[in-house]
């Protein structure tokens, strides 16, 4: 009889191994598609920003959209406004073209899970490129060389952040709550800032930016680590779910990367 207990303890406990080596293992790939959805989405945010940027800007005056007056639209650097850029980053519209992102991401965040996942994809994809019509109003105001530097450090800075989060045993939950306080506080101070253009408002509000997300960036890394385990069996709601923790790390690195770019970018 001892001897029956003792092999059966050891098939149990070679079970629970063989079981928890399936669920790292599929813990990997899932973690592993949220990483290239989330990468995927920056690759086009940044292909749409830099083509709109293009298209927006020309050194041929007889291009160039003219103000009521008639006289071209110059930007500092000596080059002119197209009619498109005129229309993006000059008229009503350049409202709506900073304000769609935040609608379509709430959209995202309450509505996903009640999507196919076919939808779901799309809409992440049309987010990304959204942002990315919403971004490229950057090569306007900093350098080229010099995003591509704070995009580098922000990559850097996001990598360590989220192996952080994926690897500490350390219970990163209490962190939530002072964090969306932080962005909130944040969303009021730079609405704040929109009439009173303080250039001291604006350090503090980059500066606390960059830790607010660098903070989010290791909490939302653990709590979409964690969220796998409710998925386990559940292949559509996974693929939802890896595509919401895709956007949650994608909001974390453009904040991140717009927040430094203020701080450290070089202005034209």
């Amino acid at each position: 009889m001892a001897e029956f207990d003792r092999r059966y303890a050891q098939m149990g406990a070679s079970t629970t191994t063989q079981t928890g080596a399936v669920v790292d293992a599929g813990l990997r790939t899932y973690m592993l598609t949220v990483y290239n959805y989330m990468c995927a989405g920056l690759v086009l945010t940044g292909l749409v920003a830099y083509y709109l940027f293009t298209q927006s800007v020309t050194g041929d005056a007889s291009l160039a959209a003219k103000s009521a007056s008639g006289v071209p639209l110059a930007l500092k650097r000596g080059e002119f406004l197209t009619p498109l850029g005129a229309f993006l980053f000059m008229s009503p519209f350049k409202w709506v073209l900073m304000l769609a992102p935040v609608g379509m991401a709430l959209f995202l965040g309450f509505r996903i899970y009640s999507m196919g996942v076919a939808g779901a994809q799309i809409m992440f994809w049309v987010f990304a490129a959204v942002m990315g019509a919403s971004l490229s109003t950057i090569f306007l105001v900093f350098r080229l060389g010099s995003i591509a530097q704070v995009f580098f450090i922000t990559a850097a800075s996001f990598a360590v952040l989220s192996v952080y989060g994926y690897t500490t045993k350390k219970d990163l939950s209490g962190w939530g709550t002072f964090l969306i306080m932080g962005v909130f506080g944040l969303l009021i101070a730079m609405v704040v800032n929109i009439f009173l253009q303080s250039p001291a408002l604006q350090f503090a509000i980059s500066c606390i930016g960059v830790l607010v997300f660098a903070a989010l960036t290791a909490y939302d890394t653990q709590q979409i680590k964690d969220s796998y385990y409710q998925y386990v069996g559940d292949a559509a709601m996974a693929s939802k779910g890896a595509i919401m923790g895709a956007l949650q790390l994608y909001l974390d690195f453009v904040n991140m990367f717009q927040f430094l770019l203020n701080l450290m970018g070089d202005r034209e």
